[in-house]
């Protein structure tokens, strides 16, 4: 298995899980991510918010960790990285009006590098204009923006996750495992047990 390079683009308030669980599990199998915010350098920090399902008729949200930023945003570019990660939470709601953040997008899609959106990740995916003809999952909240964007929402079990040609998504964080197994298949990461 050759190591990878991955951008990920996280915000303030994006979702605990869909930043710490992808990045440090990247990580642990050997890859290079570089978490990056729109404004922000290395070392400075994003807010997260930890969001649940518990019998209300949306998530709750709580404070989650200060996720600490290992690249700098002004300097990133498509051709430095092999891969993209796009968590959810409520970041994606303004991060998809950064123009910069779109291209970055449309870059890798054009590429036909691995890309993986998960939760209100798919916002960005919607505003960048790259899921037209895609089967996509999201959360379900978002499941309107996919259709109005031209793609296909897969509504799927909250623990499964799908795979159109380069593009892996996923609807929330209970996907973690699903998603990030189908990603890591996208990159050409093999993991055996021996």
């Amino acid at each position: 298995m050759g190591t990878k390079k991955i951008l990920m683009i996280v915000g303030d308030f994006g979702e605990d899980y869909e930043i710490m669980v992808p990045f440090q599990t990247l990580l642990a199998v050997g890859h290079t991510v570089h978490a990056v915010c729109p404004g922000k350098k290395a070392g400075e920090r994003v807010k997260t918010a930890i969001h649940d399902f518990e019998g209300d008729q949306t998530y709750t949200e709580k404070p989650g960790h200060n996720f600490s930023l290992n690249a700098d945003f002004a300097e990133v570019s498509e051709a430095h990285y092999d891969a993209l990660v796009l968590p959810g939470g409520r970041a994606p709601e303004y991060l998809r009006l950064n123009d910069k953040v779109l291209e970055l997008v449309r870059a890798f899609d054009r590429a036909h590098k691995p890309l993986a959106a998960i939760c209100h990740g798919a916002q960005i995916l919607t505003a960048a204009g790259v899921i037209k003809g895609r089967r996509v999952s999201a959360y379900p909240a978002c499941a309107p923006e996919v259709t109005l964007a031209g793609g296909e929402y897969a509504e799927v079990e909250v623990t499964e996750a799908v795979t159109d040609g380069h593009l892996v998504t996923a609807p929330a964080w209970p996907a973690h495992p699903a998603w990030i197994a189908r990603f890591l298949a996208v990159l050409g990461t093999r993991i055996s047990h021996v």
